[in-house]
């Protein structure tokens, strides 16, 4: 078939299509409903899965952590065999940094989270600030996890944790509400009562989802966090591979050192969780990859709906024109050109809900994208490609029965057809 034919054809084909909006309209809603969930699912995993991968660099994608509990465990009392292990010891750190090789840093921290009656508070004058996560925390602690990244003032020292000395790097929002129009480096605030100097500020971090970040966080050195909170014994470790070193080859040296310093028995289990760098990244995968069935089950049936429509209107369209079929096969028409037209009437059909569900797409992307940063809907070429290749496939498929039953017609029962 020639352009020319090709060119004809199609457009008879939009013809047909015009003198039947409503019904064309009512049968392409199926397919702009697969292919708008389909594209607005997808470009906000799309997004957020950069943004979760970018998140996990500035978190520190060298970066290992050792507890004595798991770090995705569910909400609930622990099993037993957990809730009696040995609390890790700060000088768990140190010996890992000795005996490991492969190690760069190994510091120790330990969380207070108090989100209850009696929350921490922070004073500077009228001002205060509760609900923020209180973290005793090691001079290699901002080696380790480059998120805490100080913007002001210093990070904490050596000298700070040998003294147990009362300062405190403070995150940005934290400091805004009791600082809004001063600097904040150098002032006394009171951390539960207790006077702290200001040493740092952090670099702005809201967190993931604005949820709580680095902006939240009040650091202290790990000697006075234990002095003032001696009830608090979690204490978990924070790895940092060096560069060139092998993960792989880290994570078995840290097990090992591990299992020695707990004097766990040869064949025992392991009394202690690690957290790989990629842990963030493998639940997210996890929610994404039950995203992508949801939105599968979704499209597949607004797709099948639409095909079937599709299917219906041409073989009610091959009745229609059962008379025409008979003329253009009566002046040469091939059965290749008959069935070629309800072909293309049919993908054009769907090509047409096909755009425009790539349209509401686009357009569902960019309002998340407006209305809610933290979420950053992403519309890539490789989803625009398969929208239409979804679209076109329907089409085709749906339309090739009523296409070949067209072109099969006998062309003398055609035009006796009334």
């Amino acid at each position: 078939m020639t352009r020319a034919e090709f060119g004809e054809n199609l457009r008879v084909a939009l013809d047909t299509l015009a003198a039947r909006k409503v019904r064309s309209g009512l049968t392409i809603l199926g397919i702009v409903i697969g292919v708008t969930s389909v594209i607005s699912v997808a470009s906000i995993i799309d997004g957020l899965d950069g943004y979760i991968r970018a998140r996990v660099q500035t978190f520190g994608s060298r970066t290992f952590f050792v507890g004595r509990i798991p770090f995705s465990f569910r909400l609930g009392r622990l099993p037993e065999n957990i809730r009696v292990r040995k609390y890790l010891q700060p000088g768990d750190a140190a010996f890992l940094k000795e005996t490991c090789p492969s190690i760069a840093y190994a510091t120790a921290f330990m969380n207070r989270i108090n989100f209850g009656e009696q929350a921490d508070e922070i004073r500077f004058g009228a001002a205060h600030v509760e609900r923020f996560f209180l973290r005793g925390v090691e001079p290699d602690y901002f080696r380790a996890i480059a998120l805490f990244s100080v913007a002001q003032g210093r990070p904490i020292t050596r000298d700070d944790v040998e003294h147990a000395r009362p300062v405190v790097i403070i995150g940005q929002a934290i400091a805004d509400s009791l600082f809004p129009h001063i600097d904040a480096i150098g002032k006394t605030v009171r951390l539960n009562g207790r006077p702290y100097d200001v040493i740092g500020v952090f670099d702005k971090d809201p967190g993931l989802f604005g949820g709580f970040g680095v902006d939240q966080f009040a650091c202290i050195p790990l000697s006075n966090f234990h002095k003032n909170f001696p009830e608090i014994r979690e204490t978990t470790l924070a790895v940092a591979v060096q560069e060139g070193a092998d993960m792989n080859v880290a994570r078995n040296e840290v097990i090992e050192a591990m299992r020695r310093r707990r004097r766990v028995p040869h064949r025992g289990e392991n009394d202690f969780e690690i957290a790989d760098p990629e842990f963030l990244t493998n639940l997210w995968n996890q929610l994404t990859g039950a995203l992508a069935l949801l939105t599968g089950v979704i499209s597949s049936i607004g797709l099948l709906v639409g095909g079937i429509g599709v299917m219906n209107i041409m073989l009610i369209s091959v009745t229609e024109r059962t008379a025409e079929i008979g003329v253009r096969k009566a002046i040469g028409a091939r059965r290749s050109d008959i069935q070629l037209q309800f072909l293309l009437e049919a993908v054009t059909l769907t090509s047409i809900g096909g755009a425009i569900g790539i349209t509401l797409g686009a357009l569902f992307a960019a309002t998340v994208r407006a209305l809610v940063p933290s979420i950053p809907a992403t519309l890539s070429p490789l989803w625009v490609a398969l929208g239409v290749i979804m679209s076109v496939g329907v089409g085709l498929f749906f339309g090739y029965y009523p296409a070949r039953r067209a072109s099969l017609l006998d062309p003398i029962v055609c035009l006796r057809y009334e």
